[in-house]
């Protein structure tokens, strides 16, 4: 196993700070990513920060986080968090714990964001704190 978190973010989120920041807050995924790589760097950890408008590049990437024994994953996937079987099988053929992590907190909004077939699978979920989000799923991660 390595000390290495993969930060698995999915569709949408590469328009943080721009897109809708009344829910998401107006930091952008590379203020996150430098957040998480200060904070990784105090934890004694490293961050592998990625995002992907496609499902299939971030269930390859869940089992590329298995194949070279990451200590976990935190994984934002977006609306598939409310769709994706494929994610859901994803996580559970790996042995790499997942965190799941929001922005917003789902539950506060449409009815169809209440599932999340990541949450079927996942060791834990933070959810809405912002940012704050992953920094505190990334303190998770790291006691793992």
């Amino acid at each position: 196993m390595t000390d290495t978190i993969y930060v698995l973010n999915g569709p949408n989120l590469n328009l943080l700070g721009l897109r809708e920041p009344e829910i998401y807050g107006s930091d952008t995924l590379d203020d996150i990513a430098g957040m998480l790589e200060d904070r990784a760097h105090d934890l004694g950890v490293e961050v592998d920060v990625r995002q992907s408008n496609h499902e299939g590049h971030l269930v390859d990437w869940l089992h590329e986080a298995q194949a070279e024994g990451a200590k976990a994953v935190l994984l934002n996937a977006g609306a598939y968090t409310h769709t994706s079987i494929a994610l859901l099988d994803a996580i559970r053929s790996i042995r790499t714990p997942v965190i799941e992590v929001h922005l917003s907190d789902p539950m506060t909004r449409e009815e169809f964001r209440h599932v999340s077939y990541v949450g079927m699978a996942a060791v834990d979920e933070v959810k809405g704190l912002g940012a704050q989000s992953y920094v505190i799923a990334l303190e998770k991660a790291a006691k793992l």
